[in-house]
């Protein structure tokens, strides 16, 4: 297959599949003319990754969940691990997100929006609000 019929079928970009070769997540075999030949095999990582970072997660872990994938002795408290580690900064994220629209949400119905100058948002974001 061609990048455009591996990125067709693996729904990534190719600059992205262009990108996982450069970085060694994936290395596709290349023809006398210097194009690059994919397998079956390839394809299959190609959406194994593309699943994976679109549950987040980081190349980083997408090159460690690829490798224990690979590994047919691999224990799955490794997976298990590494996935609630994930998990964890998610929840973080999830929380930090639920605090600053708290925060604006409080800011926004503070603000009355009208032709005057002063605004409680501003003042709050230079600092001024006490």
């Amino acid at each position: 297959m061609n990048i455009g019929e591996v990125a067709e079928r693996s729904g990534l970009p190719a600059k992205t599949i262009r990108y996982y070769e450069d970085i060694g997540l994936v290395r596709p075999q290349r023809s006398r003319n210097g194009y690059r030949a994919f397998r079956e095999s390839d394809l299959h990582k190609l959406a194994f990754l593309g699943r994976a970072r679109a549950l987040g997660f980081t190349i980083e872990d997408c090159r460690t969940l690829l490798s224990l994938y690979e590994d047919e002795s691999r224990e799955s408290a490794q997976v298990k691990t590494l996935a609630e580690e994930h998990l964890a900064e998610i929840d973080a994220k999830i929380s930090q997100l639920q605090s600053m629209r708290a925060l604006l949400s409080r800011l926004v119905a503070s603000c009355c929006g009208d032709d005057r100058p002063d605004c409680p948002i501003l003042d709050d974001l230079a600092g001024e609000i006490h």
